[in-house]
């Protein structure tokens, strides 16, 4: 086992990951930023060392400096946490040059399974249902319209570097098409510089549901039962909720055992999910794969009783996994909340927090990094708190879900706590019909 975990990543996260290795006996070190030397992960880690000034680019991603951080410290592994360098093939390969246990996927499968094309196709062959479209990079405006034809319209351009709906365009009509096809390249190639595109047919009224999986270094895989991720903002998911109220337990059957025969084909090691597009008639279609810990991790620990940051260090040090697949007995539901003003377009809000009064009791969990006092950065991610509920229904979440928001007091910025407040009364989703498009007609009082 682990000695030492450095923690290369800021947040709740890092304060998440710091729990589980205190927890397991294990030593941590923190990095952070000029602008994080408040934070919490920096005070709760055995040791912590300053990376650089607040831009990601001088310091979470500075790869040298985290590498440097853990061979001073004798740090034998690195929980890179998720966004960052969490899926970057090159930091993986880097610290298993430097003998530095990386815990998540290996350099080679963050390669394949990062590209959007590639994963595609490395899927087909897997046998997991796929969305009909290109079969891998598009080469040119041409090949896409006779693709487009082909599939039939509507389609959607993804850029197969894509993430976090950038370098995205549904296209309706066959006049459309040029200029999504610029447009997306365009954005593409600024945000991931590079402009490689894709198609798919898109796929009406979609649920967004996503299978836990992990892997361990014998090639075995298990998976840990759905979440539907369909309340989405721009792509960027909003609550999530475990089981899916959409699901039955057929499906969920056909999904887990999708997820998992896409995991041992690649042999996939560590924790992923594999995400699926899910249309009205119950069809489901691979969407991608998320070589690491997700954001809504905790709504799957809860209903399943299982810390998975736990099963991460376990199976990065060589631990087998048990090959049993494992079902909610309970419902969860998370509402990620962010320094946003949801009257006002959700317009990041960072800023000092005054005053701050966390909700408690029963089947309520918080995972935050925030205090009375903290200074929210301008230059991170805004979440700055996931709100859980847990109970053995789905109804009786929602309530709990309800008290535990209005017993949330954030003051000194704005946060997303009103919205989530309102879309616990929303009747589409109370009665668990939405889909990703729910917050196109959503409006906030």
């Amino acid at each position: 086992m682990f000695k030492k975990i450095l923690i290369a990543n800021r947040g709740e996260i890092a304060l998440r990951v710091i729990r589980t290795c205190k927890e397991m006996g294990i030593k941590t070190v923190a990095v952070y930023s000029t602008a994080d030397a408040e934070s919490l992960h920096v005070r709760f880690a055995d040791e912590a060392v300053c990376i650089g000034p607040a831009p990601s680019a001088e310091s979470y991603l500075k790869m040298s400096n985290i590498i440097a951080a853990a061979e001073i410290t004798n740090a034998d592994a690195i929980h890179p946490g998720y966004g960052f360098l969490s899926e970057n093939a090159k930091f993986s390969t880097l610290c298993e040059e430097h003998h530095i246990k990386f815990i998540g996927a290996t350099g080679a499968m963050i390669d394949q399974m990062g590209d959007k094309a590639n994963a595609k196709s490395t899927m087909k062959a897997a046998g997991v249902p796929c969305v009909p479209g290109s079969e891998g990079v598009i080469s040119d405006f041409e090949e896409c319209e006779k693709l487009a034809l082909e599939t039939g319209y509507p389609v959607m351009l993804k850029a197969s570097a894509g993430g976090g709906g950038k370098g995205m365009r549904a296209v309706w009509k066959p006049e459309d098409l040029k200029d999504a096809w610029d447009s997306a390249r365009q954005e593409s190639k600024a945000a991931f510089g590079n402009n490689d595109m894709y198609m798919e047919k898109l796929i009406e009224e979609p649920r967004h549901i996503e299978i836990q999986i992990i892997g361990d270094s014998y090639g075995k895989a298990c998976h840990l039962s759905e979440r539907d991720c369909s309340v989405q903002r721009r792509h960027q998911k909003l609550t999530e909720e475990t089981p899916s109220p959409f699901m039955t337990d057929k499906l969920r059957e056909k999904m887990g055992d999708a997820a998992v025969k896409a995991a041992e084909f690649i042999k996939y090691e560590g924790a992923g999910t594999v995400e699926f597009l899910v249309d009205k008639h119950r069809n489901f279609y691979f969407m991608e794969m998320n070589t690491r810990i997700q954001v809504e991790h905790p709504i799957t620990e809860e209903v399943v009783n299982y810390d998975l940051i736990r099963e991460q260090i376990l199976v990065a040090a060589g631990t087998p996994i048990s090959g049993k697949n494992h079902y909610p007995k309970m419902h969860s539901i998370e509402c990620r909340i962010n320094a946003e003003d949801p009257h006002n377009n959700f317009r990041p809000s960072p800023g000092k927090i005054t005053t701050l009064h966390a909700p408690g009791g029963h089947g309520v969990r918080i995972d935050t990094h925030v205090y009375a006092g903290y200074i929210i950065p301008s230059n991170y991610d805004s979440m700055i708190a996931k709100l859980i509920t847990t109970a053995q229904t789905r109804e009786e979440a929602i309530h709990k879900m309800k008290r535990a928001l209005d017993e949330f007091v954030i003051e000194g910025v704005k946060t997303t706590i009103p919205f989530h407040r309102q879309l616990m009364d929303d009747p589409a989703y109370v009665s668990g019909d939405y889909t990703t498009k729910f917050m196109e007609d959503f409006e906030m009082k």
